[in-house]
């Protein structure tokens, strides 16, 4: 992963809509969801993956972005990419199962690239993913673990965590968020109680008043640092704690760039993972690889992590934001999590429809011993 995000450019984003008689085909298209290709998370950094390699390739690309947040939005998205001669197509997110499930017939003869989600009907009743989709997944678990790790032994004892809706992939990035908390704070034989974390899910993925106003009252009840693994509510947190001076953590891209208050971020391998789909296609001859099935990402093969390198060139240093926590560290806590050592819990027992669990389902789901969890509605 490493290696492929070297190979990202910086690129100079223009948002706008294309219509279906634009004069020029394009081979490689993404669809966004609700948000753009400048949103600092999964839109943005799948949008890097496509460009690296497109360029680097020679191949016509372009970007959708849907008129209508909607299954029918995302699968008239889609039509009109195919129409302008896409034969590939890169979603991003889980909001794509459903418009996949049914593209997947309507075009088999383009392949669908969907990031974070398996293709299925609108009632759940049946999952398929045809041989012409590649359905990537990633261990939120594991790189939530880390980020939770990474932040109690740099010191931070109050701790934040805001998601967006109680979906699977934001699920686990919470619930590993605690785990490595909990190790990290065995590991210092810290007394019970000695961390704490306030949780949270907003209901949504936006940048809005309402979040900045949360996790403004989040450092103002004593949080140092908080996780916001919800797309761009990470905008919000950021801004209520540079007012704050206190710290975040970004998710899915590494957020550094975004503002000084972000000491690291839980990274997907959103591009990387993208160019090496693309490489099976274009390169490698091994579409087989990835189509029919899902594949999952992991600390196994470079797929989740913490950044480990500066891509814009203003430090040699991805640990420079930490106070204590280093490079040596992070690596041997990695390893433990590539091989099996230590295996965050996904999933948990949770009562309550909406997936939102209470502190006491948190800390027997995940066994937490050390951390004090509360739960804030």
């Amino acid at each position: 992963m490493k290696k492929l995000l070297a190979l990202l450019v910086v690129i100079t984003m223009s948002a706008f809509i294309l219509t279906a008689c634009g004069p020029k085909e394009f081979e490689i298209a993404l669809v966004t969801d609700k948000g753009n290709i400048d949103d600092k998370s999964f839109n943005q950094g799948s949008w890097e993956g496509v460009v690296a390699f497109a360029e680097e390739n020679k191949i016509s690309h372009q970007y959708y972005r849907p008129e209508e947040v909607s299954d029918e939005g995302y699968l008239a998205a889609i039509a009109l990419a195919v129409e302008g001669g896409a034969k590939v197509v890169v979603t991003p997110g889980f909001l794509f199962e459903v418009a996949i499930f049914k593209a997947q017939d309507l075009y088999p003869d383009v392949k669908f690239i969907l990031l974070d989600g398996a293709p299925h009907d609108a009632d759940y009743a049946e999952y398929r993913t045809n041989d012409n989709v590649a359905s990537i997944v990633y261990a939120e678990e594991q790189t939530g673990y880390l980020a939770g790790y990474a932040a109690v032994k740099d010191g931070y004892r109050q701790l934040g965590f805001m998601g967006g809706m109680a979906v699977p992939a934001v699920q686990a990035f919470g619930y590993g968020f605690l785990q490595g908390a909990e190790d990290a704070a065995v590991e210092l034989e810290l007394a019970k109680d000695a961390v704490s974390v306030v949780y949270h899910y907003t209901g949504d993925f936006e940048e809005n008043a309402a979040n900045k106003a949360t996790a403004a009252a989040m450092y103002q009840g004593g949080a140092e640092v908080i996780f916001a693994a919800g797309g761009s509510v990470g905008q919000s947190v950021m801004s209520a704690a540079a007012e704050a001076n206190k710290k975040v953590i970004g998710v899915d891209v590494d957020q550094r760039y975004d503002s000084p208050t972000v000491i690291t971020s839980a990274t997907k391998g959103l591009a990387a993972s993208v160019i090496q789909v693309l490489e099976s296609i274009y390169k490698n001859d091994n579409w087989a690889t990835f189509g029919g099935k899902t594949t999952v990402l992991n600390a196994a093969n470079d797929g989740v992590g913490l950044p480990t390198v500066v891509l814009d060139g203003s430090s040699d240093n991805a640990f420079d934001r930490f106070q204590t926590f280093t490079r040596a560290q992070y690596d041997v806590v990695y390893a433990k999590l590539a091989d099996g050592t230590v295996v965050p819990v996904r999933e948990i027992t949770i009562a309550a429809e909406s997936g939102e669990a209470t502190a006491q389902e948190l800390i027997s789901g995940l066994s937490l011993v050390k951390i004090k969890v509360t739960v804030q509605e």
